[in-house]
Order: structure tokens, then C-alpha cells, then sequence
């Protein structure tokens, strides 16, 4: 049975350690409330990883990157040592090829960065399951990487779980503080997206930029909004179901929106 796939919101980094972040808690409890099935190895598109080509890394053993600037001293210490899948990346460039992709890169010194394995050590603690990344690029657009996931749909059919990682809202210049109401712009493309999405329309999600209310604003930049466009492709495209699996804003303007797409 092909697996599902999921778009998660990954907000802050500090959502490693502080637990009154409610996403947080929606990420620990995944394995007994939201995706039980263990999968044999995990794909992570990340918004941190941005580049030019479509690129995987092709590692054995990954090692954690501490992709972030001013935060507290613990969270650089943290280690998330989850095994490489040089196979499944392999697999990941073959397909993209096959489907006209012509070029995919390869790097073979690249770990997981905190989009990928933040999430992850919520998720699955135990670091015992193969990750790879595949990359987002920021200068193509929404059909282009929706286009990607459909290439890749066939890979839920051998146990590999497909995320998207990135944010449902992601205006860092307009973070506000812990208890701060959302702002109309933040509700209003939040909304969109998931009436949109529950919808099915994902031709509209494709075009985003031209359709949603706030678009700009909520999203200045599409490198945390593509990692969905990944997800809805790889679940099938225009058959795929959307679900909301978990909702909650912190710090005013950051929606941790996530959700799961079944085919």
C-alpha cells in the first residue's frame, strides 16, 4: 500500500526545545495519533536547502547542521545521527531524470539541516531510519515543483515516506511575540490555504502567488511554501486528499498549518 505524504510547518528551531510551542507536541505524539506505519526510509524536502538543480545527498551516515544564528547554546549540541539512504537517493535522481529533469546533482558531503531533522527528532527519536533531502529551488515555481513530487509518487510504494517541510506562513521580518494574535494578512492566506487545499485545488496552490489573498506577504519568499508543492505532486497530484493534521500560530505570524494528502 502507497504511503501518505505530509507538508509540515516547522516554524521556529527552537520548536527542538521549548515545549510551548503546541506543534511540538503534535510532532511527538506522530507515531501513536498521526502516521503509526513505520516507513523503511524518509525523504525530506526542505525550504533550507535551496539550489539551482534539483539535488539529493548521498551520504551514509548524516550528520546534523546546525543551520542557525543567535539561539541558545543547547541547541547547537543537539545530534540527530539518522543514517544516510544513498540508495533511495540514487533512486530520487533516476526518476527525476526519467521524467525530463536532466540535470540533479549529487552531494556527498551534505547532512540534514534543521528543516529536516528538527521535525524528525520529534517524530522519530530514535534516529534509526534512513534520510535523504532532496532540495527546493526558489527561481522555478509552483508547477515545477509539484511536477517533481508527481515524478516521485512511485517511491510510496516502497515504504518511503515523502515530507515536505517548511511553513504555512514564513514572514520573518514580521515575527511578533509569544501570545501575539495573528494579523489579518497571516489569517487571511492561512484560510486560503486550507480551504484550498481541503478543496483540491491544487492548480490554484500551483499559482499561489497570483491567487492567494496576502501571498507576498505571508510567504515573501517560496522557498518554505514549495516543500508542499512536492508533497501534493508525489501524493498523486489532482486525485490527492488533503487533511489538516495539525493547526496552531506562535509568536503572531507563524502558522505551523500541517498536513497529510492520501491518494
Amino acid at each position: 500500500m502507497a504511503l501518505d505524504t505530509f507538508y509540515i510547518s516547522h516554524g521556529s528551531p527552537t520548536m527542538s526545545i521549548d515545549d510551548e510551542i503546541p506543534a511540538r507536541h503534535f510532532l511527538k505524539s506522530w507515531k501513536e495519533k498521526v502516521f503509526s506505519e513505520r516507513p523503511k526510509s524518509i525523504l525530506v524536502i526542505s525550504g533550507h536547502w535551496d539550489t539551482k538543480n534539483p539535488s539529493v545527498n548521498i551520504v551514509d551516515q548524516n550528520h546534523t547542521i546546525h543551520d542557525f544564528y543567535n539561539f541558545p547554546k543547547v541547541m547547537y549540541q543537539l545530534k540527530y545521527p539518522a543514517p544516510g539512504a544513498p540508495a533511495l537517493a540514487r533512486k530520487v535522481k533516476e526518476l527525476l531524470n526519467a521524467a525530463g529533469f536532466e540535470r540533479v546533482d549529487e552531494d556527498k558531503k551534505r547532512g540534514l539541516d534543521h528543516g529536516a531533522w528538527v521535525p524528525l527528532m520529534l517524530m522519530y527519536p530514535e534516529a534509526d531510519i534512513p534520510v535523504c533531502q532532496l532540495s527546493v529551488s526558489s527561481d522555478k515555481d509552483g508547477t515545477y515543483h509539484y511536477n517533481l513530487g508527481k515524478a516521485l509518487a512511485s517511491l510510496r510504494d516502497e515504504g518511503v515516506l515523502i515530507i515536505g517541510s517548511g511553513s504555512a506562513t514564513h514572514n520573518l521580518r514580521a515575527i511578533g511575540r509569544r501570545g501575539d494574535s495573528p494579523p489579518s494578512w497571516a489569517k487571511d492566506f492561512d484560510t486560503w490555504l486550507k480551504d484550498t487545499l481541503l478543496d483540491g485545488r491544487y492548480e490554484d496552490i500551483n499559482h499561489y502567488d497570483q491567487k492567494a489573498p496576502s501571498a507576498k506577504m505571508a510567504q515573501p519568499w517560496p522557498d518554505h511554501f514549495y516543500p508542499l508543492h512536492v508533497a501534493i505532486g508525489a501524493a498523486g497530484g489532482e486525485n490527492a486528499k488533503a487533511k489538516l493534521v495539525h493547526h496552531s500560530w506562535d509568536m503572531g505570524t507563524l502558522s505551523y498549518a500541517s498536513y497529510q494528502f492520501s491518494n
